[in-house]
């Protein structure tokens, strides 16, 4: 079978290619073979709404339900009232560079599943992303996984590099599935975490979630944790925003093969189209010479 043949020929498709063979005929050792992507907009789709969101939103309601006071102060009351257009103007706000209503956001994230054990969230994380649909794609989320980006992915993995997701989601609800939608094993995912606290007990020991965030893995942060959890700078580096500004810059070696890939959300037939959120990506990608994927033009399909 033809290398990414869910890619169509063009520039972008050979010039991944070209990245790979110059990295087998460099010798590159396979232990520096390291990628990195981000995972919502890059890996899977983010509209209208991140996927983690949708299992947050859901969650806010359950405590709406139990708790009538909250249903007027947010993050509660937009979730409460379906009022997913506050949801977006902080994201909106989060990108432009104003985390004022992402700290309210967030303060609410951090409440919505305080002392669940670690195994009951993922058990709760995994039930929602086996069971929940896409508002407007009539699929599951876990179909919502782009093609391509999958297909590049195994082609990496055939050619001794290692795969890690670099997400400013939250790592515990992306590692029930990686392996399964990505051949990306659980270890490998960074994200953003809140903190935990261990119990003793007869059990063995308890894992649970405090109300308190231990980081976000977005904009700095980002090569940040790579470099924590891999020790080296990737050779390839994948992501769809402003957030992934850094990661993508990190990317860079004065002797050894690199490529930046930034995806363009550029179709709103078969998936969305949109830049909001990615202005400054766009005009970095043009400045630095980054590999701009156009999802219209560059993928034959999409999922």
């Amino acid at each position: 079978m033809t290398a990414l043949s869910s890619w169509r020929d063009g520039v972008v498709r050979k010039t991944i290619v070209d990245f790979v063979e110059q990295t087998l005929a460099d010798g590159v050792p396979v232990e520096e073979r390291i990628a990195v992507f981000d995972n919502d907009g890059t890996l899977w789709c983010e509209k209208p709404m991140p996927v983690q969101l949708d299992f947050i939103l859901r969650r806010f309601v359950e405590m709406g339900e139990a708790e009538p006071a909250l249903r007027t102060r947010q993050p509660w009351k937009a979730a409460y009232e379906r009022d997913y257009g506050w949801y977006a103007a902080v994201m909106a706000e989060h990108y432009a560079g104003n985390d004022t209503n992402v700290q309210t956001l967030a303060a609410g994230v951090l409440a919505a599943y305080e002392g669940i054990s670690v195994e009951d969230f993922e058990a709760k994380s995994d039930a929602f992303l086996r069971s929940a649909q896409h508002p407007t794609l009539a699929r599951g989320y876990l179909e919502t996984a782009y093609a391509p980006m999958v297909e590049l992915l195994h082609y990496l993995a055939e050619n001794g590099f290692t795969n890690y997701i670099a997400s400013g989601g939250g790592r515990d609800f992306m590692r029930p599935v990686s392996q399964e939608v990505y051949g990306i094993p659980r270890e490998r995912v960074i994200g953003s975490s809140t903190a935990l606290d261990y119990t003793s007990d007869e059990r063995g020991g308890t894992i649970t979630h405090k109300a308190e965030a231990d980081y976000l893995d977005d904009g700095p942060q980002k090569p940040i944790r790579i470099w924590s959890r891999t020790g080296r700078r990737p050779l390839l580096a994948a992501g769809n925003s402003n957030g992934d500004i850094p990661m993508l810059d990190f990317t860079q070696h004065d002797d050894r093969p690199f490529l930046r890939l930034l995806v363009l959300h550029d179709d709103s037939d078969r998936e969305f189209a949109y830049t909001g959120g990615a202005e400054h990506a766009m005009d970095r990608a043009g400045a630095k010479g980054w590999t701009v994927v156009s999802i219209k033009d560059d993928w034959d399909h999409v999922f």
